[in-house]
Formats: structure tokens, C-alpha cells, sequence
């Protein structure tokens, strides 16, 4: 029963890991994990009709500047791992 337990988890988690990278490329987000958090951030679509895929494009006029494109102005989820402690607890602020 245990052997039969751990063949089944051992070709569990390569599978997950195989699908979870699918499920991150075709939609589009971007996995960071560090000791303190694991974030998925959003890239730009690919098949964006307004952006091609570009993520934004420069505007016109008399004060050109860059314009993000909505299929990129996503929410970042954050799964926080550790809490981030202050370097000198003891210390007063100021």
C-alpha cells in the first residue's frame, strides 16, 4: 500500500508542475517565487486585437508618452510565505 502511495505522488507532482506551466503560458502571467512571497504577474496577451501583443503603445501629440493596455492591467496575487521582519527590532523608529 505505501509503495503503491508513493509511485502514485512521485508521478503526481511531475504531472502538476506540467500543467501548472501550461495553465501560466496560455494565460498569459508570469510566475516569481522568493523566501517571502509567490506572485504571478501579468504579461501581455498575445492575441490582443489592440496591442498585438505588445503589452501598450506610444501616444501622439504634443506630449507623447506610453500607454499601458487593458489585457495588461491585470491584479498581482500574492501568496506571502514568511512574514519580512524589521533588521533591528529593539530600536526606536526614529
Amino acid at each position: 500500500m505505501r509503495a503503491r502511495t508513493a509511485l502514485l505522488l512521485a508521478a503526481a507532482v511531475p504531472l502538476t508542475v506540467t500543467a501548472a506551466a501550461v495553465a501560466l503560458k496560455t494565460g498569459a502571467w508570469e510566475l516569481t517565487a522568493s523566501r517571502h512571497a509567490i506572485r504571478l504577474h501579468p504579461k501581455p496577451r498575445p492575441g490582443c486585437p489592440d496591442c498585438k501583443g505588445e503589452g501598450g503603445w506610444w501616444s501622439e501629440g504634443p506630449y507623447p508618452g506610453g500607454e499601458m493596455c487593458w489585457c495588461w492591467d491585470r491584479p498581482v496575487p500574492t501568496l506571502r510565505l514568511l512574514p519580512v521582519r524589521a533588521p533591528w527590532p529593539d530600536e526606536p523608529p526614529f
